[in-house]
């Protein structure tokens, strides 16, 4: 009979992603995973499989953390405009704020290891989940005349994702409220009539 695990596997991959997010995959090395998570070796790897397999876990549950903040946006009884506002707003807040400063943790992967085909390809599917849930909110939207009839949602959700990201990347660099609102007030033009 196996035992059973005497850890808080969700804690511990939280606080995985949260060492990778802050030094990058590379940098974060098996004993960083291991003081962070409060596991030993023999135990990390039993659990997680290796530290790609733990990289790849931590952006799964990112991914899964951001869809929630999104639907939750997006499901508030707002126009669409102002509810993807709102959430950009945060984003911003949280950049001048400085816990944002440390970017996007899904595109902070993309940009270090676009060379890892099993990396970029995990990157690819959250980026692809998150266009997926602007697409439903902003489909609603066109059903109740939010935005345009004939608005091509696929590629508004791919622009807003995209440019969520630019902004996050420049907000890395220049954590500047009135640089940073004037990106957010250009890519919030795609969702006017």
């Amino acid at each position: 009979m196996a035992r059973p695990r005497e850890f808080d596997a969700d804690a511990a991959l939280g606080s995985a992603m949260q060492a990778f997010w802050a030094r990058g995959y590379r940098a974060t090395s098996i004993d960083d995973l291991c003081a962070a998570t409060g596991l030993s070796r023999s135990s990390l790897y039993a659990a997680y499989g290796g530290k790609r397999a733990l990289l790849h876990l931590a952006l799964e549950r990112y991914e899964q953390d951001a869809l929630r903040r999104i639907r939750a946006v997006l499901a508030q009884p707002l126009p669409v405009r102002e509810a993807i506002a709102a959430f950009i707003d945060g984003q911003i807040e949280r950049i001048v704020a400085g816990p944002g400063r440390a970017g996007c943790f899904i595109g902070n992967c993309a940009a270090e290891l676009s060379g890892d085909r099993a990396t970029a390809a995990r990157v690819r599917r959250s980026l692809a989940s998150i266009e997926a849930a602007f697409s439903e909110g902003l489909a609603r939207a066109r059903v109740n005349g939010e935005i345009a009839a004939d608005a091509d949602i696929a590629s508004l959700a791919r622009f807003l994702v995209s440019g969520i990201q630019g902004l996050r990347l420049v907000g890395k660099a220049n954590p500047d409220r009135v640089v940073l609102g004037d990106i957010a007030s250009v890519m919030l033009r795609c969702l006017d009539r």
